[in-house]
């Protein structure tokens, strides 16, 4: 199994510092947003206002992510992937289209959990069915956005998401940071792969098979 190359001086020395004050930053600026976002969510569609749910950060480490709510409860309160279409609200689609839904997490960058640049932070569930090459997203922080966000987001299959996240593993740099985030303000922008083709979001990612 290929291990994650040495760490260099800004991916151990400026990355976490660099997070936290552009967390912090962002959160002053768009408390406003943060604040409205709130409100029509809580009169939409209920309470409770944010989703929180499990999912792995760096080493496969469990935390608690937060983010608005974007759907209507389950039904008898089991979330099945396939019916994601059936509990989204036009809403809902707007919210993820401008991405306010994520906004929440900047408490979790700010909290060490995240950080604004790295691999999407994805369901525990997958954490079995990855393959060697695929578990390696886990030797970084999650992001905020990442390589797959800005390279197809939803519209491209797990395996290319995949792809994208281990080569920015392996290619972590200021530069390379800085330009994700600016492509993935012009994709936001521009509301590129926000679905996969024929889901409501993204299909459940089942495994990778061998060949």
């Amino acid at each position: 199994m290929k291990k994650h190359k040495p760490y260099g001086l800004y991916e151990r020395f400026f990355k976490r510092p660099q997070d936290l004050c552009c967390a912090l930053l962002a959160l002053i600026i768009l408390s406003p947003v943060m604040l409205v976002t709130a409100v029509l969510v809580r009169i939409k569609l209920g309470s409770p206002v944010l989703f929180i749910q499990k999912r792995p950060g760096k080493d496969g480490k469990i935390f608690k992510m937060y983010k608005f709510r974007t759907m209507l409860p389950p039904k008898n309160g089991v979330i099945d992937p396939a019916k994601d279409g059936e509990r989204m609200t036009s809403f809902g689609k707007k919210l993820r289209a401008l991405s306010l839904d994520e906004l929440p997490e900047l408490f979790n960058i700010i909290k060490g959990d995240m950080s604004v640049v790295g691999p999407r932070p994805l369901l525990v569930q997958y954490l079995d069915r990855y393959n060697e090459h695929q578990a390696r997203r886990h030797e970084v922080r999650p992001g905020f956005t990442g390589l797959a966000q800005i390279h197809g987001r939803n519209s491209i299959s797990w395996e290319e998401k995949f792809d994208w996240d281990v080569k920015y593993v392996d290619h972590i740099t200021f530069t390379g940071d800085c330009r994700i985030v600016m492509d993935t303000v012009r994709k936001v922008l521009k509301r590129e792969g926000i679905n996969a083709v024929g889901e409501a979001t993204m299909s459940e990612f089942m495994g990778t098979e061998e060949r």
